[in-house]
């Protein structure tokens, strides 16, 4: 949920800025100098909504129309033919998206809200608030560059643009470019067309930039970042599992989870997965080592079915079952309470007694942790330190470690640096494509509605040759459009807040 402080914080913060623009308007003395002192800063208010726009860059946007006019036109001629396909594609994936919500809203199978490409996003709901500023910044950047496409494409066409802006809607950031209506009603719909679809066709190519950035980031940061050599730690939850004086600490390199090589945070959480679907991993112990159960009190059976031999109060000690090494029927097995961390320390891993043999010099036997079930018993290799030594369901151990495959080569370098741009460039992959898609759907007042005019102007004008049909049929196509959108968008914000 949203934490209620930043709730509070949001809300106030807008009523001073509404309350002290409507005392200012309303001031006799001060409402002129005011009024003023806006627009020559290109400023709008209103409530819950704040917006700039400026003139400053018009320069920086004619000088990109201007750079190769060759090259250009095929730039944005390109963008035409993806914008054409993201229309048509985007109505196909939010038809799938919807079928695949309903399907979520009449069953109880977590996996299948996961399989869906695109989701609404609810800060505090299924948008953590730590993530919020590389939400905003992404999201931004993802603006910006849509309208620098829309821009420089308008005056290629010879589409004066009168400004760029930026705005902020309660708490989401955006941009806009204000296009003169006049030169845009005069230009050809091929025209028309490239410009409409250069916002989409920025996105795709910002959004391809980034995911191949985060490609190439381990080459870019080869000079100071290792990788291949373990996953570093970055953070630990503090009273989790993995916390606690033998437990993992910021800067620590995790190379290994019992018999499974760490090289990265991808080994680190197939290890995961791996272990907590195969049988618990065995450990050869010395037979003279062995404790008898009734050392310790009687083998119990839990509700689970599973034994256990040790007092429930014991940190130290852990049950471990074996075959007797002599015994004559295979299937009887003993229980052993035995300290943990003594016994498995260094110790090679085993399924049964035979796989000992190869290893010990001295008769030894394959022990296994007695444990609840899904509950594991796994070593923690990160040296220069001793194992830590974790019991308890898989998963959990992910949740409470955060890591990184990038190690620092200079101890000045900060550990989280390449996290937070790895992190950045997500978001950067995820907005952008996003506003890809939901722009291209032929919907109102998005860039889909003057891309499905446009091209029906375009294609539409021989076969039907009345205006007021063709508008028609435009008219119905983004009625549907929008109530497709809208049917997502709906049912999203549902699933994500009400269940």
């Amino acid at each position: 949920m949203i934490p209620v402080s930043l709730l509070v914080v949001v809300m106030v913060g807008w009523c001073v800025v509404y309350l002290a623009d409507t005392i200012l308007r309303s001031s006799s003395t001060h409402r002129v100098s005011y009024e003023l002192w806006l627009s020559s800063r290109g400023l709008m208010l209103s409530p819950f909504h704040v917006r700039w726009q400026t003139t400053v860059f018009n320069r920086l946007f004619a000088y990109c129309a201007r750079i190769n006019p060759r090259v250009l036109y095929i730039w944005f001629s390109g963008g035409l033919v993806f914008g054409i396909a993201a229309m048509v594609g985007s109505v196909v994936l939010l038809v799938k998206t919807l079928q695949q919500t309903y399907a979520q809203m009449t069953t109880d199978n977590p996996r299948i809200g996961g399989q869906q490409a695109l989701q609404v996003v609810v800060p505090g709901f299924n948008l953590p608030t730590s993530q919020l500023g590389y939400f905003f910044s992404a999201l931004l950047l993802s603006g910006v560059i849509h309208e620098l496409g829309h821009a420089v494409a308008a005056l290629r066409e010879q589409v004066r643009v009168n400004g760029f802006g930026m705005f902020v809607f309660v708490v989401y950031p955006g941009a806009f470019v204000d296009l003169f209506t006049t030169h845009l009603n005069l230009v050809s719909p091929a025209q028309q067309l490239r410009i409409f679809c250069a916002g989409v066709w920025h996105n795709f190519v910002l959004c391809v930039a980034a995911l191949a950035f985060l490609f190439l980031l381990p080459v870019l940061l080869f000079p100071v970042y290792s990788t291949g050599s373990g996953a570093l730690v970055t953070e630990v939850v503090q009273g989790s599992a993995a916390d606690g004086p033998r437990g993992l600490s910021v800067g620590d390199i995790v190379t290994g989870l019992e018999s499974c090589p760490v090289r990265g945070v991808e080994d680190w959480t197939s290890c995961l997965s791996h272990l907590s679907h195969v049988p618990q991993t065995g450990y050869c112990i010395p037979v003279a080592s062995l404790q008898p159960s009734w050392a310790h009190g009687r083998a119990f059976r839990r509700l689970d079915g599973t034994m256990d031999c040790c007092s429930n109060s014991s940190l130290t000690d852990l049950c471990f079952s074996y075959m007797k090494p002599q015994a004559k029927n295979s299937r009887e097995r003993e229980y052993a309470c035995m300290p943990v961390r003594k016994m498995v320390m260094g110790t090679p891993v085993c399924r049964v007694n035979s796989d000992c043999s190869t290893h010990a010099h001295t008769a030894s036997v394959c022990v296994t942790p007695s444990l609840e079930n899904q509950t594991r018993f796994i070593r923690v290799t990160h040296p220069p330190n001793t194992h830590m030594l974790f019991v308890g369901y898989p998963p959990h151990l992910q949740y409470a470690v955060s890591l990184t495959n990038f190690v620092p080569r200079f101890s000045f370098l900060h550990l989280d640096l390449p996290v937070f741009i790895e992190t950045f460039c997500k978001y950067v992959v995820s907005l952008s494509g996003a506003l890809a898609v939901v722009n291209s759907v032929p919907c109102f007042a998005l860039d889909g509605q003057w891309m499905l005019n446009a091209l029906l102007e375009a294609t539409l004008v021989t076969v039907v040759t009345e205006r007021s049909k063709r508008e028609m049929i435009g008219f119905f196509l983004l009625l549907m459009g929008s109530a497709l959108l809208a049917a997502n968008v709906a049912l999203g914000l549902w699933m994500v807040t009400a269940r």
